[in-house]
């Protein structure tokens, strides 16, 4: 392998990042001191936790440590602190652009509900930018394990802030909890708005569950995706129509679907043709943010700076991103690859 770029000024688009699993480590322990919260082992002295999802019993362990970690943003500026200190992460990571995803449901009872808390984010995230230049987007998700019509209602309030940063609808949770197709509807009306389709599929559950993502939901990224690798005929229909995967490797170890990362399938989805953005879904939980996947995945994969590079080009094209910064960024990434490595 020939000499290494830095890769921290490799810049980097982030796609795939859930709103409490951005929060600081550091933080989390602080906000649960000042009010008096008993973390559970896993998330103080143990952590990153060991986690699993091969079956419900370990998804159910992984969600109810984020839900715990959920329960110390407590006020307004709480919220505005974990925007703020995830931007600036991923500013340390060679990030110019990062489109964060929430589901306002999850915090509508203790922040005025769901309409009051996406105005909070989206204050919160432009105040962020402004401090940092890191560009920030968010895409609203509902959630699988609740009722189709709670989505419904999630689409429409996405669709009030179109113009106001809100680039995406999403769906997320346990893969193998609901009917993708019952939550087709919802997507619809997204679609109409203009937002992109981001739903998660192909993680837990393999091809089959990508079809449906795509057939059902009409999804223009997935979430992870990642087990697409084991279907040719379904991988050579995403790379051909320009689907972009969230490849999140951290947390597919973590989470049990790969054993280790050089068995995450990262070349077999580049040798297809399609297109990848890495991204570090729950930092919170899986000990690793941005930078750290391209990382791993030059470890793993003896990848060369050039296919670092094209990674971090396929992230900025497959983003939400204005055109100017796709501009700028892609002639950066192309300068940082003109340099001489150290």
């Amino acid at each position: 392998m020939s000499a290494r770029r830095e890769l921290r000024a490799l810049p980097k688009a982030h796609l795939h990042l859930h709103f409490t699993g951005s929060m600081r480590h550091a933080t989390l322990l602080e906000l649960a001191e000042r009010d008096g919260h008993v973390l559970p082992d896993a998330l103080v002295e143990d952590w990153p936790p060991t986690l699993s999802a091969a079956d419900e019993k370990g998804w159910f362990r992984f969600q109810r440590l984020y839900d715990v970690a959920r329960s110390v943003l407590r006020t307004e500026a709480d919220v505005r602190r974990l925007v703020r200190e995830t931007a600036e992460d991923d500013v340390a990571d060679g990030g110019r652009w990062l489109e964060i995803q929430v589901d306002p449901s999850g915090y509508a009872t203790l922040f005025g509900g769901v309409t009051a808390f996406t105005d909070l984010v989206l204050d919160a995230v432009a105040d962020a930018s402004r401090r940092t230049g890191l560009g920030i987007a968010v895409v609203i998700a509902a959630n699988r394990t609740r009722h189709p019509l709670d989505a419904r209602t999630l689409a429409r309030l996405a669709t009030q802030y179109v113009d106001r940063g809100v680039v995406g609808f999403g769906l997320s949770n346990d893969e193998r909890r609901g009917r993708t197709a019952e939550f087709a509807p919802a997507f619809r009306i997204a679609e109409r708005a203009g937002l992109m389709l981001d739903p998660h599929g192909g993680e837990l559950v393999g091809p089959s569950h990508v079809r449906a993502c795509l057939d059902d939901l009409h999804a223009q990224r997935l979430g992870h995706g990642v087990r697409s690798a084991e279907d040719p005929a379904l991988l050579e229909r995403i790379a051909s129509s320009g689907v972009a995967l969230e490849v999140c490797p951290t947390s597919n170890v973590a989470l049990g679907v790969y054993t280790d990362l050089a068995s995450v399938p990262l070349p077999q989805l580049l040798e297809a043709g399609a297109t990848v953005a890495l991204g570090a879904d729950d930092p919170l939980l899986f000990g690793s943010r941005l930078n750290a996947q391209y990382a791993t995945m030059r470890a793993a994969h003896a990848l060369e700076d050039a296919d670092l590079a094209e990674l971090a080009r396929m992230s900025f094209r497959a983003s939400r991103a204005p055109s100017d910064l796709v501009a700028t960024a892609l002639a950066d990434v192309d300068a940082w690859l003109a340099q001489s490595p150290s």
